[in-house]
């Protein structure tokens, strides 16, 4: 598995787009292609969870949704994925009324990034609960992988990502927007 201070991995994804549905809407399609290089001079929260359509996962992502705003004033934009494609992931928003008109990127990786960090899990083939933290330069600040059944907490993310851009020494639950030493 890739670490801090490894470089964020060449790959290609496609991802449903913000706040869509369905395939096509008003003529614009859903769907962009996210590779390493995209989304310059910005941080970029990815973060993987093991499948669509399951009971943990939506979780994880409606509490990444609700901090979206919060990420984007730190100029970080999220983005969430699996191995499922991209017509599931649309799909998966239309069926769940939490992920409806979602506000973030959700990725289908095929495993180029997936296997180019190393966050496969081996006995179920899906992608373990990894969460990375990529500066503007594209090297990982923070990674931290819970196990399939553990769902991870969004606002802990934010609070490292906001004490990463600190630049500062941090103490231990320094709150976001909080004291530095």
């Amino acid at each position: 598995m890739l670490t801090v201070g490894d470089k964020l991995p060449e790959f290609s994804v496609v991802a449903a787009k913000p706040g869509f549905n369905m395939p096509e809407e008003n003529g614009e399609s859903a769907f962009e292609t996210i590779t390493n290089e995209s989304f310059k001079g910005k941080w970029k929260i990815i973060f993987f969870y093991p499948k669509d359509f399951t009971f943990v996962c939506p979780t994880e992502i409606v509490e990444f949704a609700k901090l979206n705003e919060e990420f984007a004033d730190r100029d970080a934009v999220v983005l969430g994925g699996s191995n499922d494609n991209e017509f599931v992931k649309l799909a998966w928003r239309r069926e769940h009324p939490d992920l409806k008109s979602l506000n973030q990127y959700s990725f289908a990786d095929n495993g180029s990034l997936i296997d180019g960090l190393g966050v496969r899990d081996k006995e179920e083939n899906v992608a373990l609960r990894a969460t990375f933290v990529v500066d503007p330069h594209n090297v990982i600040q923070h990674v931290s992988v819970n196990n399939l059944n553990v769902g991870r907490n969004p606002q802990e993310i934010l609070r490292i990502l906001d004490g990463l851009q600190t630049d500062e020494l941090c103490p231990c639950n320094r709150a976001v927007g909080g004291d530095t030493l």
